[in-house]
């Protein structure tokens, strides 16, 4: 196969125009991974506060609010906070 002068100014103008999209194009295909990344974070925090406003509606009755802030450590004004450790070693001596 012979390469004449045209065939390689046709080859030139081809890696030239292949050089110059080369980098647009990686550009995109990163935007394009980073923009996916991104949607599937928004998936997962749009769960997430739906689960938690799930919660939040439970919780947010009477007694279970209580249990939960008692879980918490959380105190109404004017109590004290006690803490007793070893009652399941208690229990197993009685």
């Amino acid at each position: 196969m012979v390469l004449r002068p045209t065939r390689l100014l046709a080859l030139g103008g081809f890696l030239v125009v292949v050089l110059l999209y080369w980098k647009p194009i990686q550009h995109y295909r990163h935007a394009r991974a980073v923009l996916d990344n991104r949607q599937a974070e928004v998936v997962r925090l749009e769960r997430q506060q739906r689960q938690l406003k799930a919660r939040l509606a439970a919780v947010g009755q009477g007694d279970t609010l209580i249990r939960e802030a008692r879980r918490l450590g959380l105190v109404k004004p004017g109590e004290q906070l006690f803490i007793v450790r070893g009652i399941a070693a208690w229990r197993d001596r009685r």
